[in-house]
């Protein structure tokens, strides 16, 4: 099933293509919300090649990324990024849901 509650950014679909091309398969990004992290929820990002029966769908230019239900009800209106910084690469959501996040960006709460 494809969504369009959730989307994946250009810079996102561009990476996963990258990804695929190095591995000579298509890649796709699991996105899961799961409890813990030091602000109540964490995200959980996996490169699968297959999709489960219950993941939802979220494509952009050939590439897509899976959410499965229950994580969607947390992901609602946002964006799957991939930043390139100083930092580091990574992917990263932006979720308007979020009323706070750890400094890491990994954890948020609701």
């Amino acid at each position: 099933m494809t969504t369009t509650e959730l989307t994946l950014s250009p810079a996102a679909a561009k990476r996963l293509h990258e990804i695929g091309a190095a591995e000579g398969k298509p890649i796709m990004l699991r996105v899961a919300v799961e409890g813990g992290g030091c602000s109540g929820f964490q995200y959980q990002f996996d490169l699968v090649d297959a999709a489960q029966p219950d993941d939802l769908k979220i494509e952009r230019d050939g590439a897509a990324a899976l959410v499965d239900e229950m994580s969607l009800v947390l992901l609602k209106g946002s964006e799957i990024d991939f930043v390139d910084e100083l930092a580091g690469a990574e992917f990263k959501v932006r979720n308007p849901n979020a009323k706070s996040s750890c400094g890491c960006g990994v954890s948020f709460s609701i």
